[in-house]
């Protein structure tokens, strides 16, 4: 499945490369305040809170449409309103239903920094991100040679921007390390067959030095789940499809949320 993704954005590249630049990327973006998303999971974790990522998610490719009654900017509130930490914003359109307008939207309605979760792998998409205002964008190590993926990140903080470096096994971990962003999102989901097994971010948080902040991503379910984790030494989480299926996304992490308290 991630190689089908992967051909389809080269696609998507190409066209867009047809009309707009680096440069004009660049020229688009103007001045605008850079929300520290890094630091506001890193104060999160200091303090031992839970933080939750809230993804802001209308389909994907194994589930399908998850939400009918979609619109970003009010999701993001929600959110906002019921301490989520920051939010992803999925911008793929083909496979997850997204679009760069939905994290416009979304930022502009909220005050905490906002990731945009797609499949990034040109210099032009990262330039574009930054154009959006986007305060972090998503590096997926599989979908990276080591060199690109060094590249890409290099860029991205020349903007001022932070990096999530997601991986799944031990190869993408050994890429991860080898950039200087601190945030290591741990994929629970298998980008090939869509299979979610939360032993991978147990397995791979053991080797992962405790200077880098590692957010469990994928198949979190509940409370129960959470404090596996988090008895595992990880405390920061990215969440999405549990609260899209919920009538307000908003109620249901600050449910989550409560049950974590109470069962610490």
């Amino acid at each position: 499945m991630l190689k089908e993704i992967l051909h389809s954005k080269r696609a998507q590249i190409e066209k867009l490369a047809k009309t707009r630049s680096i440069a004009s990327f660049e020229g688009e973006a103007g001045s605008f305040k850079h929300r520290n998303f890094s630091e506001k999971l890193t104060r999160s974790e200091q303090s031992n809170q839970i933080g939750v990522i809230a993804e802001v998610k209308k389909a994907s490719p194994s589930k399908g449409i998850l939400r009918e009654n979609f619109e970003a900017k009010n999701i993001a509130r929600l959110y906002e309103n019921n301490s989520a930490a920051c939010i992803s914003v999925l911008t793929d359109e083909k496979f997850f239903k997204g679009s760069i307008e939905n994290l416009i939207l979304a930022r502009r309605e909220i005050s905490i920094p906002v990731l945009r979760k797609d499949f990034i792998i040109d210099p032009l998409q990262v330039a574009e991100s930054y154009a959006m205002h986007a305060d972090c964008i998503l590096l997926i190590a599989a979908a990276l040679p080591i060199s690109l993926l060094i590249e890409l990140e290099s860029q991205a903080l020349s903007y001022g921007m932070d990096c999530l470096l997601e991986v799944h096994n031990e190869g993408d971990l050994e890429k991860a390390m080898s950039c200087k962003s601190k945030l290591i999102g741990i994929n629970n989901r298998n980008l090939e067959d869509f299979s979610v097994n939360l032993e991978t971010s147990l397995r791979l948080n053991k080797t992962i030095p405790t200077t880098k902040l590692v957010i469990s991503e994928s198949g979190i379910k509940n409370s129960k789940d959470i404090k596996l984790l988090t008895d595992n030494g990880i405390r920061t989480f990215l969440i999405g499809e549990i609260f899209m299926r919920q009538d307000c996304p908003g109620q249901a992490l600050k449910k989550l949320l409560s049950s974590c308290t109470e069962s610490d």
